[in-house]
């Protein structure tokens, strides 16, 4: 291995058949020389690895738990040791994933730009774009440090891969952490104003369903949201998160789980919550993962103590309707995935476990907004869109008993200044709504938050900010084969 697992052999696999592709392509490349194939290998440009289990493992979501099941992943990261294994749910599998979702998006790229870049290709080139950069994003906010404008320009980043690999051992530099939230920034940039929805809706398919699987508009800023809040471009997250849905109706398209989603049984819940026909969810991948099953069973996930941490009390004063299902060991979860289960064959017993993560929601959008109008000292919009998120979070909700207000954020916090009451609302309630999907690491980072982790023997452990562990050690074969310079320890 390279930087990457090379997808030149997938994608001609994938888009002929065996024999043919032997026989018509002898250097194992498809020649894409349609929209149709194009659209084909797009379809593999998003990582298919998944980043939520070491992600959660490092946050203060989890704690050790009396369960006897053990992984090696989860143990690693709960102390925040360099995590060896390459399995699945691994950072290197995801580091993998990312760079094999970026040269399929090269690939496409590339044959676009072949083609002289007609205008009938543009809704290809803005998926691809956008693909390469949130692939680049996601890598870059966790194999390198978070962006601060005072040091980004200073700080290693990861590569940012523009091109086809086509040489065996080509050498790669990391760059800065600067000059990769540049190129994200103009991939970005540039995809927007290109992407169609009608692109991804056949007449065969469901309207209502494939899109969730492509960046449509609404995922597209979404991700723009993202990007500018890790930025701390508060602006144009305010600009992007606007754009998200035509209405600007945040409340009609949220999860209903103080309405529809409290009818549901366990296993219900867990067949809703990543469903493509699910308005909430905006962007949905298919990982080769066990996460389904190991957020709610591994030692060091989330116990009753945390689980009470993180959900009450609640700075509403209610109590959120989220569903919560337990085991015998006191871990705690909240039903969001189940297995999909795919045979290699149609008769086979034998296949792979995928579970289906949402990469872009509703929620994520409205609550990224709240964070940057905080950030601007513009508290009672804040306020808004988090009463918004209120509404369908809190069971038996009643606006003059539940919603946020300065002085009810004044008495749950004991905090004077109303900015930093209402930011550390904000953050609680991202806590609690992204529970298992890994987005607490992220905050953590973004706001220098400290993590204490504790064993059952009474050992302590402290993360503080400015720690070198808070950045993943890059994969042993890129810094041996492709010569990058490894995080320091």
């Amino acid at each position: 291995m390279k930087l990457y697992r090379s997808i030149l052999l997938v994608t001609g696999i994938a888009l002929a058949g065996c024999e043919d592709f032997l026989s018509k392509i002898p250097d194992n490349r498809t020649k894409l020389d349609s929209k149709e194939k194009i659209s084909e290998v797009l379809v593999t440009a998003y990582p298919e690895g998944n980043y939520m289990p070491f992600c959660e493992a490092m946050s203060d979501n989890v704690e050790d738990n009396l369960s006897q099941s053990q992984d090696v992943i989860n143990t690693d990261a709960y102390f925040w040791r360099d995590i060896t294994a390459t399995t699945q749910d691994s950072p290197e599998s995801y580091w993998n994933s990312c760079y094999a979702a970026i040269a399929a998006a090269n690939h496409a790229l590339r044959a676009i730009e072949q083609a002289g870049s007609p205008a009938e290709y543009n809704a290809e080139k803005g998926e691809g774009l956008i693909a390469r950069a949130y692939a680049h994003f996601m890598l870059v906010n966790l194999f390198a440090q978070s962006y601060e404008p005072a040091t980004a320009a200073y700080v290693p980043g990861v590569p940012y891969v523009t091109e086809p690999e086509t040489e065996s051992l080509k050498g790669y530099t990391r760059g800065t952490v600067q000059s990769v939230y540049e190129m994200i920034e103009k991939d970005l940039v540039e995809a927007l104003p290109l992407i169609s929805d009608e692109e991804y809706v056949t007449d065969d398919s469901d309207a209502s369903g494939v899109p969730r699987y492509h960046f449509t508009r609404a995922a597209a800023q979404t991700f723009a949201a993202r990007f500018y809040l890790f930025k701390r471009d508060w602006n144009k997250v305010i600009e992007h998160a606007g754009k998200v849905f035509n209405n600007g109706d945040f409340a009609a398209n949220l999860r209903p789980w103080n309405t529809t989603y409290g009818t549901y049984s366990a296993e219900q819940m867990m067949a809703a919550y990543t469903r493509s026909t699910e308005k909430a969810n905006l962007l949905l991948v298919g990982c080769i993962s066990n996460w389904y099953v190991n957020f709610r069973i591994l030692r060091y996930s989330t116990g009753i103590n945390r689980m009470r941490e993180v959900m009450a009390p609640n700075p509403t004063g209610g109590n959120y309707a989220y569903s919560l299902i337990s085991n015998s060991n006191q871990i705690y979860a909240v039903p969001k995935y189940r297995e999909h289960f795919v045979r290699t064959s149609t008769n086979a017993n034998t296949g792979f476990s995928y579970t289906f993560i949402p990469l872009f929601t509703a929620e994520e959008a409205l609550l990224s907004r709240a964070e940057a109008y905080v950030q601007l000292e513009r508290t009672e919009e804040a306020l808004a869109d988090l009463n918004v998120w209120v509404s369908k979070r809190v069971s038996g909700y009643v606006p003059q008993y539940h919603n946020l207000s300065a002085n009810r954020l004044y008495n749950f916090y004991g905090e004077t200044n109303n900015q930093k009451a209402t930011l550390r609302a904000v953050l609680d309630l991202r806590r609690a709504e992204f529970i298992h999907e890994g987005m607490r690491w992220f905050d953590i980072r973004r706001h220098n938050l400290t993590v204490v982790h504790t064993t059952r023997t009474g050992e302590r452990y402290e993360l503080k900010p400015g720690d070198p562990r808070r950045v993943l050690q890059l994969p042993a074969e890129a810094i041996t084969l492709a010569g990058l310079e490894p995080n320091p320890r």
